[in-house]
């Protein structure tokens, strides 16, 4: 099993470009299979969760072809509607295939979604929308299907505003007869980028970016190219280490629109931040002052952050408190970031961070997020760091050792001190 081996690396500098959103292009992949015709997408991360929804898309039928940073995906062929089970467990966002084919063929089935262990992530939600569009619903032995002789347009409500269950149920009704109103629906701006890529194939879309969305069914839809917008979390990742260990480190290929509660953090913590129309620059303070941070959904403090925010909350001048409101299982990382070193404290959904030094230690990635986070610690803490259990990272992020390299750090991915270095 790789291991990622990383040395204090202070300070960093240059400049790092951010990949495509990933979590974009998994619901606009699967949504090529919509039109009568192909679709090219543009700067999509090479990453295992887009090679595994990519193979479910073939496993179905459909012609993909892969180019740098890019999938040409032909949908004329497919005549499958169940996915790959053993594929669909390895990653979330194969849920997807059930609003996609319930709008193209009225029938899908697939197997309960994987991922990462981040608490209860029920689909509840999605199958309430798809229920209110006239879908039958089965689940049965890790199993869902659903069944519609005729989609029809609906008022739905989220209890919550679910990302996955607003994308599911936007792929559903695109298609269905009549309209479709979803009230506070997810906002994030993944859901947007999906928005646009529906429409420009010929769907009716409004309201995309606030809390009702309301969809016009359509016939037809057409194949098109387009382009995935850049990822805020990898983004934010990125922009966290300049500000933990930075000299003078530019972020590239940013929407800093989609990221203003972290910016707005990091300025009260004193942070040095410049802005352009290309990217972000940033630089660490001789003084990191303290914060507290609540996550929330979109435009709120992202909870896909909070673990990387945290190791920054370790070097500020006094404690802080992070709040976590969106997964009620994702502090998985405090055990890990205590081994070194960090003094961190749970209560309940909060966790108090005392400021403390941190020391190099083999530790586990228990998540992507939580993975990402270890490796921002591993830049600053003294001596040696080996992080334990990187299929997690490279689930969502793109050449990672590379361009941590590329800003100055020392990182290495390799099975033991025997063998070669492998690249993320």
């Amino acid at each position: 099993m790789d291991k990622f081996y990383i040395e204090q690396s202070i300070p960093l500098a240059g400049e790092v470009k951010v990949s495509g959103a990933k979590n974009a292009a998994l619901p606009i992949i699967a949504a090529a299979l919509l039109p009568d015709s192909p679709c090219k997408l543009d700067d999509i991360p090479d990453l295992r969760d887009v090679n595994h929804l990519s193979q479910i898309l073939e496993g179905m039928g459909a012609r993909v072809e892969y180019g740098p940073n890019s999938l040409e995906i032909d949908p004329r062929s497919v005549d499958e509607f169940e996915a790959d089970p053993e594929l669909a467990q390895k990653l979330r966002a194969s849920y997807y295939i059930l609003g996609v084919m319930l709008a193209k063929t009225g029938r899908a089935r697939t197997s309960l979604p994987g991922g990462c262990k981040i608490g209860n992530r029920p689909i509840d939600l999605h199958l309430k929308g798809f229920r209110a569009l006239g879908a039958e619903v089965e689940i049965e032995k890790g199993t869902v299907e659903v069944r519609a002789d005729n989609l029809r347009g609906s008022d739905i409500y989220l209890d919550y505003p679910s990302v996955g269950a607003t994308i599911n149920i936007m792929l559903a009704a695109s298609r269905a007869e009549g309209r479709t109103v979803i009230e506070n629906a997810a906002r994030e701006p993944e859901i947007v980028d999906l928005a646009n890529f529906l429409t420009v194939m010929g769907a009716e879309i409004k309201g995309v970016g606030t809390d009702v969305i309301k969809i016009e069914g359509v016939d037809e839809m057409h194949g098109v190219e387009h382009e995935i917008i850049p990822d805020r979390i990898e983004a934010g990742t990125y922009i966290i280490a300049g500000a933990l260990a930075g000299e003078d480190v530019f972020v590239r290929n940013v929407l800093d629109e989609h990221l203003k509660p972290l910016l707005a953090k990091l300025r009260e913590m004193g942070v040095e931040i410049q802005q352009d129309i290309s990217g972000v620059r940033v630089s660490r303070p001789e003084t990191l002052n303290s914060v507290d941070v609540k996550t929330l959904p979109y435009p709120g403090f992202p909870t896909d952050l909070q673990a990387q925010m945290m190791v920054l909350l370790t070097q500020a001048e006094s404690s802080s408190v992070v709040t976590e409101t969106v997964w009620e299982d994702r502090f998985s990382h405090v055990e890990e970031l205590n081994r070194m070193g960090a003094r961190i404290k749970l209560d309940d959904n909060s966790a108090l961070i005392t400021p403390a030094g941190l020391e190099g230690a083999e530790v586990t990635a228990p998540d992507l997020r939580a993975g990402a986070a270890l490796i921002l610690a591993g830049l600053i803490a003294e001596g040696e760091t080996v992080i334990k259990e990187i299929s997690h990272v490279r689930r969502g992020y793109e050449r990672v050792v590379e361009k941590i390299n590329g800003l100055g750090g020392s990182m290495e991915q390799i099975k033991d001190r025997k063998n070669q270095v492998t690249t993320a």
